[in-house]
This record gives C-alpha cells, sequence and structure tokens, in this order.
C-alpha cells in the first residue's frame, strides 16, 4: 500500500474529498518522512510540526474549497510567509519575519493548501548553496538554487512545492533531483512578496511528482482548469544544440539525445533545429541582464551587510557594476527580437 507521502498531489487531494485520507493523516505521513530524512536530505530551513497539523486540522473540518484542500505544499525560503521566518538564503534575514504572506502563498492557502514548512534556498537565488543534498545521493548536488523544493518532493516529503528560476533555478534542481519542474510563461504567476533578483528573468514555478500536480498549481494561482487538455495532434519538439552542447558532458549529451529519440518513438514530431548565428549571444546577453539587474535589486544589502555576503555572490555583483546601461540596452534589445 503506497504510504500517503507518497501520493501526488492530484491523488491526495482526491482522498481527503472523498474522505478516504484526513489531511492530517497526510500532513503527519510527510512530517514523519521529513524526521527520517532530514538529516540526509537537508531540504528544510523552517518546520513546526503543531503548525502545520493546526492547519490540516482546520481544513478537515469543512468540505474541500479549493483545488488543493488539505495537501500540504514546500515554499522556497525566497517567498515570503506572515507566520514563518523568511531569510532568503542569506545570514542577513536570520529571523526575519515578514508581516504578510507572498501573493502565491496566500493564494495556495486560499487553495486550501498546507503550508507544510520552508525549504533551502541558495543564497538570494544565486550560486551559494545551502545544506541540502541530493537524495538520490548525497554526495551530489540537488541543483540550485530552489535545492530544498526538488528535494523535498523527489524524497516524498511533500507532494508539490514552489521554487523560482531566474536562470535555470527550477529545471536544473528537478532535472538533478528526478521530478516535475514547471517553468511557466514569465509574468504567468505573481511575484509579490518573493525576494527579487531580476525584473526581468525572475519567474515563479513549482515542482512535482507528475504533470497532473501542476495543473492544481495553475488552477490555485490563477483559477485555470485542473483537468489537462488532451492534445490533438503530436506535439512538435525540436532539438537544439546550442553554443554551449560543446560545454555539456557525454553523460549530458545522451541523455538529453535519448530523450529526443524516446519522445519520437512515443510519437512525437522530433527534429533537429538550427537557430540563427544571433543566437551565440544570447547566453552572454542573460548574464548581463542578470547582472546589471541584480545590482539594483541587492542595493541595500550591497550597501549596508557587504560583509554578510558570500564571496562568490559579491564577484558577481562586482561583474554585474561593470554592465554598462548602454550593454544592458543592447542585451535587452537582443532579447526581446
Amino acid at each position: 500500500m503506497t504510504n500517503p507521502n507518497e501520493l501526488t498531489a492530484a491523488a491526495a487531494a482526491q482522498a481527503i474529498a472523498s474522505g478516504a485520507m484526513t489531511s492530517v493523516e497526510l500532513t503527519r505521513a510527510c512530517l514523519d518522512r521529513i524526521h527520517a530524512r532530514e538529516a540526509d536530505v537537508g531540504a528544510w530551513t523552517h518546520l513546526d510540526d503543531e503548525a502545520a497539523l493546526a492547519q490540516a486540522r482546520v481544513r478537515d473540518q469543512y468540505a474541500p474549497q479549493g483545488p488543493l484542500h488539505g495537501v500540504p505544499v514546500g515554499v522556497k525560503d525566497l517567498i515570503d510567509t506572515y507566520d514563518m521566518p523568511t531569510a532568503y538564503g542569506s545570514p542577513i534575514y536570520a529571523g526575519h519575519q515578514p508581516v504578510g504572506d507572498a501573493a502565491c502563498v496566500e493564494l495556495l492557502r486560499a487553495a486550501g493548501a498546507v503550508i507544510l514548512g520552508k525549504t533551502v534556498t541558495t543564497e538570494f537565488a544565486m550560486y551559494t548553496p545551502g545544506k541540502t543534498a541530493n537524495p538520490h545521493n548525497p554526495s551530489h548536488t540537488p541543483g540550485g538554487s530552489s535545492s530544498g523544493s526538488a528535494a523535498a518532493v523527489a524524497d516524498a516529503m511533500a507532494s508539490l512545492a514552489l521554487g523560482t528560476q531566474t536562470a535555470g533555478s527550477i529545471i536544473r534542481p528537478a532535472s538533478f533531483c528526478g521530478v516535475v519542474g514547471y517553468k511557466p510563461t514569465h509574468g504567468m504567476f505573481p511575484v509579490a512578496g518573493i525576494k527579487a533578483l531580476s525584473q526581468t528573468l525572475d519567474t515563479l514555478g513549482g515542482f512535482a511528482r507528475s504533470v497532473a500536480d501542476l495543473a492544481l498549481l495553475r488552477a490555485a494561482m490563477l483559477g485555470a482548469p485542473t483537468a489537462i487538455e488532451p492534445l490533438v495532434a503530436p506535439p512538435r519538439i525540436g532539438v537544439y544544440r546550442t553554443p554551449q552542447w560543446g560545454e555539456a558532458t557525454a553523460d549530458t549529451q545522451s541523455a538529453l539525445e535519448t530523450a529526443a529519440q524516446q519522445l519520437a518513438a512515443a510519437g512525437a514530431d522530433v527534429r533537429d533545429i538550427e537557430l540563427p548565428s544571433e543566437y551565440t549571444d544570447l547566453a552572454a546577453a542573460q548574464e548581463a541582464i542578470q547582472g546589471f539587474e541584480g545590482v539594483r535589486c541587492c542595493a541595500y544589502e550591497l550597501r549596508h551587510h557587504h560583509e554578510q555576503l558570500s564571496p562568490r555572490l559579491l564577484e558577481l555583483m562586482e561583474a554585474g557594476k561593470e554592465v554598462s546601461y548602454a550593454a544592458y540596452a543592447d542585451a535587452m534589445a537582443l532579447a526581446e527580437r
């Protein structure tokens, strides 16, 4: 029999709605899994068992009114929560208690979710890692910056968790930890109450163990349908070996080639694609945009808490300071084209 914490969010929500399981039973199973594995995985920065169970008891007192009713969800510690500390992965904000929830957290609560706890982020969603290990092999990285969210979902500590991405901070840890990562179109999900790094690039998304679970997340964030529309034709998938293809390891190249072959075998229209030479400069443009905007988004920390920033972050910020307005404008124009 499947343990409650191993259920997908969709299956758990259905079980709670039907009366086959309570939110308290599910939340307690998630907490038990966390306590059994957290010493090895290190996915969480804040947990309060009784607070989580209290939320679950409230959910069990009334009929479901939202798509995630009674389902525990992890929240990346880059995202404000009024009842849990939010440190943004930085010692500068140790013990920091926001006065309100980020918009996405309030929307989760309105959808019936139990906010289980806060998951580890790298420092300001950049490169300096936290304590999280890859749950499949603790000697390996879980990927960043949404490391704790991806690891928690992969290890069945929660079936759903929020993450953010500026460059690869959802799709990378999802890949490394073997879960489904969803990076929506930029601007689709609300980012109010999330520590900013780049207004042009920051995107809110999530992690799950099934694609159907992400439809529930979209329903909570947007009021979108919970059912996934069936495809009316085979999907068209392009395989683009970017100018950075040679930097990938042989294992990575093999994994991508195998994925393309499996998709084609399943009926997808898979094609190799070539893009104009202008695309060669996109990676550098992304770095310029992130650096230029990052210096400005972190202006307070750079000026008042310089000594509490990691050497790696300071190095990146110094590079960002060297990006002129003209170079930034050129990078934005290239991205727009």
